[in-house]
């Protein structure tokens, strides 16, 4: 630091004041003298002195001296210099010495501390001269404007609100000093201790001056080592485990909880406390827990000093009850834990939680449940008795909505469970809580308040509820490895008007599917629990297959139709849903591709060797009308992410009321998820169908399920499988000519041969039946991880499609003789032309004029035969691993997948992504 003028100034007045001592002690000898002549001039008194007069731009204080000694210096004028900016008088404000004071050397170092004291000034100085004392002043410069450099981990805008030090501000050292501590504190909070933090000054014109922070954020400190000293019944990483704060290691790269965090300290005490009281050790406590910080400020070695102490069992346990309702003995059975069980704190934590909802349900809000602890260190037990003290049956007085502005307080007030005059219930108040939450409208982890009322067995239900966007408008593109380029564009509300209704509009396109969609739904009909809706859609959807690596379109399928849908409650977690859905499809192939005029009547037809004849056979237009009920059983804690709960669902449909489609269709799916543990989420997924049609088809090998309404598995229902990669298809395998000579026999594919060839014809025929189980366990990241809304998983897959009629199947092994355009056959005849060269023609005659045979002409790509494959319920088995994220640009998804078991005929894939889409 620069040292200021003042200082200075302080060290000439000791010296002038050394000074001054030794001229006193030269005079001693002549004191006698000089008091005689003192009193004769104070006898006589002289005139005071002409103040001095004040130069330019100083401040000039004139006052009249008060009677004084000779030997005192009294302040005649105070005047200021080198002001700029701050008006003279302003800085005698500040001071405390005004003229007709005696001066003195005190007196001048409390001006200097006086003007320190407003950190307005870079260096000042006090001079006086017989009475007339000057001030002189460097103001402290203006700032201009606040630079940081460096800063990458923490941005501007995270930084300058904590700063003191602005634009216009006056500059201050001591503020410098502030900004520079603040600035590595909110390093150390993300864990980065070895932040420096270096300020720099800029010098600008007028008294003006930008300062520069220059940061070195430094690496993150880590936690290299986690010791723990004093534990003999579990070893460190058994107690590491139990700690959220993690050492660093190559396996952890993700997790944030591998740097030091003092809070988080204080926690892993207090995590290690549960542990051993959930073990037995009721004596356990954390002696020290001491940080200490490496030398290079990169890593923490973090020391814990224990006491285990002895371990305990259950004593004597049993209920005491002063509520009426409850009986002891008949609670005491029921009681979790048992009279030489280890002593578990957690246990007894629980149990207590659960007497106090279950009093909850008989209307006791307030009930009070306290366990009472007998600690016995001779044979060290502990004896637990759950005292239930007397309280008041509860009844609701009222239930009040605040803080809805948009949302009707009918659409609130119909989630309640519990109506107002009802015996309180925790359990309905619970499920209220759930049920509004899972409306979407208003904030996160809504929690219903429950406030005392007018007498001691009243209370209040709070729903205090803060609204959130309801609306939603959605305009994204992306990539999807089925769909390739995507455009997606939806506008929807959820809580329109703030009935609780819903509007959505969606259209959907890319290069094999377009899609348009309109929706509405009343989730209360007439204020009834009665929900409807009506969906009104057009879809236009391409079939395709793989051949030579590239997709084909097969068929194109137009779907146009509305559904009508009306639920009712049946419980409070079972719902039924009827519906009504009329379906137009048209069926098309490109006639270019497939057509041909095989039989010569001039009419081009879907032929079978070009389009499989199960193509053939889907071709043409027809109309469904389709009846569907579905019961749904609900109990999952969130519709969007679940962690805990399960869900069943039941489907029936019958088509034939009407339309050209007559069949049964029934399906189920089921889920269950758990948390496990350590922010593990365990689920697992089962569901099937069947399909059964009331149509007699007499075509041989034609099945009578039509083939737009069977059902198809692979990619993205299973996980290791291609679209529609899974069940039945016939595969083509080609008469091979090794030789090029056109020689027969020509030799056979295997079926493996045609599946990984470039000539590959393989297409899906779909299933009557199928079943498809999945296994899945999310696993937890760290809260920076979190953050990037990353969800990593490993999964398991189970699943089979099958049950159809063997399609008829083709086999050319010398090739399909070509015909004309009226059905006879043709074939190569060899001559000479006028010219004397050899020509080549189509001919209808198998002889030549010359008595030689004319061989057959063969149609090209026809030396086939074709097989029936994958119609198994033997079960295909993949394992993997994914990862969902919610990237600033969608949703995306990965999974890499290998398959245990398939069935011949399957296509497999081992690595798929979906982004810009919703999955």
């Amino acid at each position: 630091m620069t040292e200021f003028a003042s200082a200075a100034t302080r060290r000439k007045n000791s010296a002038a004041r050394l000074a001054i001592g030794l001229l006193a002690g030269t005079m001693l000898a002549g004191m006698p003298a000089a008091a005689f002549a003192q009193d004769e001039d104070a006898a006589t008194p002289s005139p005071a002195p002409a103040p001095a007069t004040p130069q330019d731009g100083e401040a000039f204080v004139p006052t009249l001296a008060p009677a004084a000694t000779a030997q005192q210096d009294i302040v005649q004028t105070i005047a200021i210099s080198g002001a700029e900016r701050l008006e003279p008088n302003t800085i005698l404000s500040y001071i405390k010495l005004r003229p007709g004071d005696v001066w003195t050397q005190a007196a001048g170092d409390q001006v200097l501390k006086d003007l320190s004291a407003t950190e307005l000034f870079s260096n000042y100085s006090v001079t006086n001269d017989n009475g007339n004392v000057v001030i002189t002043v460097v103001e402290n410069p203006v700032i201009n404007r606040i630079i940081l450099e460096g800063n990458k981990r923490i941005k501007n805008d995270k930084i300058l609100p904590e700063i003191k030090l602005s634009p216009r501000q006056i500059f201050t050292r001591s503020k410098v000093r502030a900004d520079v501590a603040r600035i590595i504190e909110l390093y150390k909070r993300q864990g980065r201790f070895a932040a420096t933090v270096e300020p720099k000054m800029v010098e600008l014109s007028q008294n003006r001056v930008d300062v520069v922070f220059e940061i070195n954020e430094g690496p993150k400190s880590k936690v290299r080592q986690i010791n723990i000293i004093g534990n003999e019944a579990f070893s460190d990483g058994d107690l590491r485990g139990e700690m959220i704060t993690k050492q660093a290691r190559l396996t952890s790269f993700l997790s944030s909880n591998t740097s030091y965090d003092p809070d988080r300290l204080a926690f892993d005490q207090q995590k290690l406390r549960q542990f051993y009281l959930t073990e037995g050790y009721a004596d356990f406590r954390v002696v020290s827990a001491v940080a200490e910080l490496t030398p290079d400020k990169r890593d923490f070695i973090i020391t814990y000093v224990v006491e285990e102490g002895e371990r305990y069992k259950f004593g004597d346990v049993g209920v005491e009850s002063r509520l009426r309702d409850f009986d002891d003995s008949a609670m005491t059975t029921r009681l979790p834990m048992k009279t030489g069980d280890w002593y578990d704190a957690k246990l007894v934590e629980d149990t207590v939680e659960q007497m106090t909802e279950l009093a909850g349900t008989f209307g006791y809000a307030f009930a009070d449940v306290s366990p009472e602890f007998r600690r016995n260190p001779e044979d060290h037990t502990m004896s637990v008795t759950f005292v239930i003290r007397e309280a008041p049956r509860v009844y609701v007085e009222r239930i009040d909505v605040n803080g809805n502005t948009l949302t009707q307080d009918k659409v609130i007030r119909r989630e309640f469970r519990i109506a107002e005059g009802d015996a309180f219930n925790s359990l309905s108040v619970a499920r209220s809580t759930a049920r509004i939450n899972s409306l979407g409208y208003f904030q996160e982890n809504f929690e219903i308040n429950q406030v005392e009322g007018s007498a001691p067995d009243r209370i209040i239900l709070e729903a205090n509820v803060e609204e959130q966007p309801t609306g939603e408008l959605q305009l994204s593109a992306g990539f999807s490895s089925i769909e390739n380029f995507i455009l997606a564009g939806s506008i929807r509300q959820r809580n329109f008007r703030g009935r609780g209704q819903t509007v959505g509009l969606s259209l959907n396109y890319s290069r094999f599917s377009k899609s348009a969609q309109v929706s509405f739904t009343e989730p209360y009909v007439f204020d009834r629990n009665i929900s409807a809706g009506v969906d009104i859609y057009r879809r236009d959807i391409n079939s395709f297959n793989f051949r030579n690596n590239q997709r084909n379109t097969t068929f194109q399928q137009s779907t146009t139709g509305a559904s009508l849908r009306a639920g009712v409650p049946l419980t409070e977690y079972i719902s039924a849903i009827g519906s009504y859905t009329f379906n137009y499809d048209d069926v098309s192939l490109d006639e270019s591709l497939y057509f041909s005029d095989r039989d010569g009547d001039g009419v081009a037809s879907c032929d079978p060797l070009l389009a499989s004849r199960y193509l053939c056979e889907a071709i043409g237009k027809r109309s469904s009308s389709i009846l569907g009920l579905t019961i749904n059983y609900n109990t999952l804690n969130s519709r969007l992410r679940p962690t805990r709960g399960e869900t069943l669902s039941v489907t029936g449909e019958f088509a034939g009321l009407g339309g050209d489609a007559k069949y049964v269709r029934a399906r189920a799916k089921g889920s269950k998820f758990w948390p496990v543990g350590a922010g593990f989420i365990f689920s697992v997924t089962g569901e099937g169908g069947w399909i059964h049609s009331f149509e007699n088809n007499a075509v041989p090998g034609q099945d009578n399920v039509r083939l737009t309404d069977r059902f198809f598995l692979g990619e993205p229902q299973m996980r290791g499988f291609d679209i529609r990669g899974v069940g039945p298809r016939i595969v083509r395998l080609q008469y091979l000519d090794d030789d090029g000579d056109d020689s027969t026999p020509r030799v056979l594919q295997t079926i493996d041969e045609a599946l990984s060839g470039d000539r590959r014809v393989d297409d899906s025929l779909g299933g009557r039946a199928y079943y498809l189980g999945r296994a899945e366990l999310e696993i937890p990241l760290g809260s920076g991880a979190r953050e990037m809304g990353l969800r990593p998983s490993i999964f398991l897959d189970v699943g089979s499609l099958f049950d159809i009629t063997q399609p008829v199947l083709q086999d050319y092994p010398n090739g399909l003789q070509a015909t004309d355009g009226s059905g006879n056959l043709l074939f190569v005849q060899s001559g000479v032309g006028a010219d004397g060269n050899p020509t080549v023609e189509l001919v209808t005659s198998p002889v030549a004029p010359d008595g030689t045979v004319n061989p057959p002409s063969i149609i090209g790509g026809t030396y086939f035969r074709e097989v029936f494959v994958g119609d198994s319920p033997s079960p295909r088995i993949s394992v993997g691993v994914g990862v969902n994220w919610n990237s600033p640009f969608g949703p995306f998804r990965i999974d890499v997948a290998h398959v245990l078991k398939k069935q011949v005929g399957d296509d497999t894939k081992v690595f798929t992504f979906n982004v810009g889409t919703q999955f």
